[in-house]
């Protein structure tokens, strides 16, 4: 699953990266996408199928939401 950034990731590359906090703290552009250009069912779906830890998603979702000024639906 590529986010509308384009980047070319596998869904297994993806899911690690949404659950990482260094995520945020790189500024990682393709899960910023996701968590700001996907829907938040399709997102929630992704992180179910995936098998990702949830709480993790979200506190990443959270930093980015902190780092961007901008409101991310995961956000815890």
């Amino acid at each position: 699953m590529n986010a509308p950034y384009g980047a070319n990731l596998s869904a297994h590359q993806l899911a690690a990266l949404i659950a990482d906090p260094k995520s945020a703290s790189d500024f990682n552009a393709p899960v910023f996408s996701f968590f700001s250009e996907v829907s938040p069912a399709l997102q929630l779906q992704f992180v179910e199928e995936m098998g990702v830890d949830a709480d993790k998603v979200c506190a990443v979702a959270d930093q980015f939401s902190h780092l961007s000024g901008y409101a991310l639906p995961l956000a815890a």
